[in-house]
């Protein structure tokens, strides 16, 4: 029986890409722990293993070494079948870019995120929890960048995710369309106990968070815990 509040667990994560005869280590002896409820930005520059260890941690990816346990089980050598099962049970991923499908509604796009799994969310419901109970019958052309990546929060959500996965969420957006995204992420981690993990390059999203990681060439290089965790829309920019 899983007792422990920690969801997801990293031990001596190690990941090598081999072109030819060169060899590169993306992610070096990474060792995490993420608990229920957790909110978690990761900070480092490009390059640093951010976006690696987001898709091994969310499944998309395999580890070259070390150990992966999802509520003290241990995924880290699943078979791609048995990964899919678990990103779609477990797991909800916002991107920087939107990936909508252009020729379904607000409504329908977010549809397709519930037919993943189970034990989805009440559509409706979610569509007025990120403000889009007005827009649920627009395409995507018709919706601002800021809207369009609150469908694709909404997409995620509607598989009732227990850990959202974002990378990068409002890399493509400004200053006030960010904010508006950001605090809906932080309303449902609030609201839901939805674990958030979500890496960027903006040192101000850090305020918001319960713990900040920061990467760099690969490794975990420093780990705090945020004492004063602030609102989204308070947060300093750039």
């Amino acid at each position: 029986m899983f007792l422990s509040n920690v969801l997801l667990s990293a031990k001596g994560i190690k990941k090598i890409y081999k072109v030819g005869e060169v060899e590169t280590s993306a992610l070096n002896n990474v060792d995490l722990d993420i608990k229920k409820g957790d909110f978690i930005v990761v900070l480092g520059p490009s390059g640093s293993g951010k976006t690696t260890l987001l898709n091994i941690l969310g499944g998309l990816d395999s580890a070259s070494e070390g150990l992966i346990t999802w509520e003290g089980e241990n995924i880290s050598k699943y078979t791609q079948k048995k990964l899919t099962l678990f990103r779609r049970e477990n797991a909800g991923f916002v991107f920087q870019g939107y990936n909508l499908l252009p020729n379904l509604t607000v409504k329908e796009n977010t549809e397709s995120g519930a037919r993943l799994t189970k034990n989805p969310l009440d559509i409706d419901q979610i569509l007025h929890t990120v403000g889009l109970s007005d827009k649920t019958d627009k395409f995507p052309y018709q919706l601002s960048g800021g809207e369009q990546q609150r469908v694709s929060i909404a997409r995620a959500l509607a598989k009732n995710p227990k850990i959202l996965f974002c990378d990068e969420p409002t890399g493509s957006l400004d200053e006030k369309n960010s904010k508006t995204v950001l605090s809906m992420i932080q309303k449902i981690n609030r609201t839901t106990e939805t674990t958030v993990f979500m890496i960027t390059h903006n040192a101000g999203i850090a305020e918001m968070a319960h713990k900040v990681i920061k990467m760099r060439d690969g490794r975990i290089v420093d780990t705090q815990i945020n004492s004063n965790v602030i609102d989204a829309d308070t947060i300093k920019w750039g």
